[in-house]
This record gives structure tokens, sequence and C-alpha cells, in this order.
């Protein structure tokens, strides 16, 4: 089975409302399986607009990463994310 991930980009304005996201959000990737490879907060980007920090969250398929989206849990912290940060997010599936 294919794996699902999610890839984030993101710029953020209000560093304590994204601190406040990172522990409402760390628990329910767990929750969900997800495992995060990588969080860079300076990435080298060669094209298109630099947002800031890139994160990519592997789950282990493309089901579990649009549950753990659509959870009420990761939706109470999207709402805070929101407040706090642009951003990019896109969910694909992968090896």
């Amino acid at each position: 089975m294919s794996k699902g991930y999610l890839i984030a980009h993101l710029k953020e304005h209000d560093k304590e409302g994204m601190e406040k996201f990172k522990q409402m959000s760390g628990p329910t990737i767990g929750e969900h399986g997800g495992k995060v490879l990588v969080r860079e907060p300076s990435p080298d980007v060669r094209e298109g607009e630099n947002l800031g920090t890139v994160v990519l969250i592997e789950f282990e398929s493309i089901d579990a990463a649009r549950k753990f989206y659509e959870s009420e849990k990761y939706q109470a912290a999207k709402a805070v994310r929101e407040l706090a940060a642009k951003a990019h997010l896109v969910l694909v599936e992968g090896n």
C-alpha cells in the first residue's frame, strides 16, 4: 500500500499561536500514525514564493492522512494555526 504525505509550507506571523498549534497538532499526528519526516524553517526555495517553514509528515496511507486532516482535533488545531500563519497544504500519495 502506498504511503500518504502531508506537505505544508507555512509563513508564521504569530510565534505564540504557532507554539499552541504545535502543542495541539503534535499528539494528533501520532494518534493517526503520522511521523514528521521534515521540519525545515529555512528551505532552499528555487522557484516560487518562500513562505517559510516546510513540514513533511508521513502516514501509512493517503486515507490515514485524510482522516488526520479531517479529524476534530486537527480541525481545532488548524483554527489556531489559521490565526498564526499563512499556509499552503497538500495531501499526496506516494511510495
